[in-house]
């Protein structure tokens, strides 16, 4: 059976038409393609009704994931707004969060925008996190012998988020850093980790998710996803070209814990105008999977999706 990415003339056609073009996309339009979580659940309604639960936290962190999207500064309408709050309880936390240090007003206007000071909870997240310390070296020697960008992504309900990344010495000018997020089902390492899932937990994951297309490539129909799944099963990695990114294609690998569940996959993205699915498929998913497996030999503790 031939592959769809491979009998795709629109691929093809979507592929000739950005060769030799310089890359930039914009990712923060797309609530998808952006740190926001646009698949809110997992439990979240269940856990919101306990008693232990404290709702003026929880709306506070909803003033600062205001800020995930396209806009980097905002009203306090706007933060209202995105936050869902009433505009008295917006200006209470707002203010609360600015003695903080977490927001600031900009200077002779009305809007307020992050502080540095949040970065001090991605830097402990990442100093503390034993696997990235285990997949770092592998990531730096795949960027150094190939020249092409790699990525550590993990799971995070039914997206993907980049924890450690290393960009290509070409010129590849993307809007995606670590942070970032994407669905896991059109991603190749939300692919690959899901292919390491029992298959209820994978069709599980497909109902629950919003099939929404990134690009005008991306594989929406759960029928389609499921094959692709499998064959990643079958492989060991996962290719997926055009789907998050136009111009890009990515290969990754699953990485397993301690206790035998895939937790996160290495990456290798290229762009389609010096590569092609078939040759990143037979150069690079060796170093995607070599690099996983050894990652996953490796000790490290585990942690719950």
């Amino acid at each position: 059976m031939r592959e769809p990415w491979r009998s795709s003339t629109r691929f093809e056609r979507g592929t000739r038409a950005i060769q030799h073009k310089e890359i930039r996309v914009d990712i923060r339009d797309n609530p998808l393609a952006s740190g926001r979580d646009a698949s809110p659940g997992n439990g979240d309604d269940d856990r919101a009704a306990s008693s232990l639960f404290v709702s003026s936290t929880a709306k506070a962190f909803r003033v600062l994931h205001a800020f995930d999207g396209a806009a980097r500064y905002m009203t306090l309408a706007d933060i209202a707004r995105a936050a869902e709050l009433d505009r008295s309880a917006t200006q209470r936390l707002v203010y609360t969060l600015e003695a903080l240090g977490y927001l600031r007003r900009v200077p002779e206007t009305k809007t307020y925008g992050l502080t540095s000071k949040v970065l001090q909870f991605s830097f402990n997240y990442v100093r503390s996190h034993e696997l990235i310390d285990k997949a770092l070296p592998y990531l730096l020697e795949i960027n150094r012998t190939l020249g092409e960008t790699t990525n550590l992504q993990e799971i995070d309900g039914r997206q993907i988020v980049f924890v450690a990344r290393f960009l290509s010495r070409h010129l590849v000018n993307v809007d995606i850093a670590v942070g970032s997020r994407l669905p896991a089902f059109c991603t190749a390492s939300g692919t690959a980790i899901l292919s390491r899932l029992p298959a209820a937990e994978q069709d599980a994951m497909l109902a629950a998710e919003t099939l929404m297309p990134i690009t005008p490539y991306t594989e929406i129909d759960p029928d389609k996803l499921r094959r692709r799944i499998r064959r990643a099963a079958e492989q060991g990695y996962a290719i997926v070209a055009n789907e998050t990114v136009l111009g890009d294609i990515s290969v990754a690998a699953p990485i397993i814990d301690q206790r035998g569940i895939a937790v996160a996959a290495i990456n290798i993205s290229v762009p389609t105008s010096r590569w092609t699915v078939e040759k990143v498929e037979a150069e690079l998913a060796k170093y995607v999977q070599v690099a996983a497996t050894s990652i996953s030999k490796a000790k490290f503790n585990g942690y719950g999706r």
